[in-house]
């Protein structure tokens, strides 16, 4: 057994661990073998049993089975064509105006976002559908492509997030409150995206022209095209109003959503043998991997917690003189480094077992820390080198659309993006006021 200070473990433990990343490892085998080599070398060969009991910790968090039923639910439904229509309605009603088909991206992305938990859900079904149509109608393919990837960030906010199960489970934290606390800044951003893209093609009329007259729909056509929004509606209801109303659990809620998802598939007669076999398989091996990622990482934290590391930086920070704000924007300014490089997964294992006893020590809530995660994770998955919503993109866009204009496209949306992370940390209450309405003040 080795007798060595925390700092000095935290400094090899994390150097280690980026130093496998380069090699381009799996994480969950990086966070996996890295615990388990430096708890060896601390504690001698009894350290084993600590992978036994964070496996059967692991088995104990039960709202883990949300998880595959709502990566499920969103698989179905990317698949299962309900976006075409909701499309087709955004279209007759907003066509009209200028930037009104990318105003109504944003609002399918955050519809798709609330049935669906995922961000790649969104930006691909809008990829393929919205991206063609936009461009044919001689939108700007910068403010387009910016719209669909920010619009498909919104999963990550809007519940039922699967992000927000993992962080809540990995914290400590309620998914439920995190639920709550995800739904107005994920509408203020929302909104935010629209009033920029319509002033912005207000006064440049040429990024986002209008459809012509002969193209729009009577005042009679939009109202029937509403009928689009009936089937998602029911579906957000029975998900998030049963979990708010307290009907079900967040589990048994994610049941729900599952089977809803399946009768959407029937309603749009895309429910076979073959379409229920090929979601089943994508959700297995994407519940699979998380699986491996969210046990790696318990063993991880466990072996870092056991060194009193977390409290040795903690006091450190706390007597920086830095103040609680500043280190607040430190901690968010490393999520945007690390998001230009890093995976959300990774970042989330790497930094929370380090960050939120902190938090907590300086008096801040951890759920509206979880929510400044949240949205700051939005940013990473927009922000190049390493953005997922830029790979997705490029992978369904038409040749036109270069790389180039793939990252330029967003540098708008995620200086939004910071706007409304700024807006957050000044007023919690955005996060807080519904979470302490529907669960009680804590």
């Amino acid at each position: 057994m080795i007798e060595v200070s925390p700092l000095m473990v935290t400094g090899l433990m994390f150097g280690t661990m980026i130093l496998l990343m380069v090699t381009g490892l799996p994480i969950a085998m990086i966070l996996g073998s890295v615990a388990l080599i430096y708890s060896i070398l601390l504690w001698g060969p009894s350290a084993m049993e600590l992978v036994y009991h964070s496996a059967l910790g692991l088995m104990d968090w039960t709202i883990l089975v949300a998880l595959p039923l709502f990566l499920f639910m969103g698989i179905v439904l990317e698949r299962s064509g309900i976006a075409d229509d909701l499309y087709g309605m955004f279209h007759k009603l907003l066509g009209g105006i200028n930037g009104g088909l990318a105003m109504g991206t944003v609002l399918i992305c955050t519809l798709i976002a609330a049935m669906a938990g995922v961000s790649g859900a969104a930006t691909v079904s809008m990829g393929i559908i919205a991206l063609p149509a936009m461009l044919k109608r001689g939108y700007d393919k910068r403010i387009t492509v910016g719209t669909i990837q920010a619009g498909g960030a919104l999963g990550f906010l809007i519940p039922p997030s699967v992000k927000m199960i993992v962080f809540g489970l990995l914290a400590g934290v309620s998914v439920g409150r995190l639920y709550a606390g995800g739904i107005l800044p994920g509408l203020m951003l929302a909104t935010m995206y629209i009033i920029y893209i319509g002033i912005r093609c207000h006064f440049q009329p040429y990024l986002g022209p209008a459809l012509p007259p002969e193209e729009r729909v009577s005042w009679l056509e939009k109202v029937k095209s509403l009928k689009a929004a009936i089937l998602p509606g029911c579906l957000i209801f029975a998900v998030l109003g049963f979990i708010f109303l307290g009907i079900t659990s967040i589990t048994e809620a994610s049941a729900v959503g599952a089977l809803g998802s399946l009768i959407c598939a029937a309603v749009y007669r895309k429910l076979n043998w073959r379409f229920l076999h090929e979601c089943l398989v994508r959700s297995v091996r994407v519940v699979g991997m998380v699986m491996w990622i969210c046990m790696s990482a318990f063993f991880f934290s466990k072996v870092y917690t056991g060194l009193g590391a977390p409290k040795l930086i903690e006091s450190l920070l706390i007597g920086s003189g830095l103040g609680p704000y500043g280190i607040l924007s430190m901690f968010l300014l490393s999520y945007f480094i690390l998001g230009m490089f890093l995976d959300d997964a990774a970042i989330m294992f790497i930094t929370t077992p380090i960050y939120l006893p902190i938090i907590e020590g300086l008096g801040f809530n951890p759920v509206w820390f979880g929510l400044l995660y949240v949205i700051s994770m939005e940013s990473a998955y927009l922000t190049p080198p390493f953005g997922y919503n830029l790979f997705y993109m490029k992978g369904v866009a038409p040749p036109e659309v270069s790389i180039a204009d793939i990252y330029r496209s967003v540098i708008p949306f995620v200086g939004l993006q910071i706007i409304g992370l700024a807006i957050v940390v000044i007023f919690p209450q955005i996060v807080l006021f519904l979470a302490n309405l529907i669960f009680g003040v804590r």
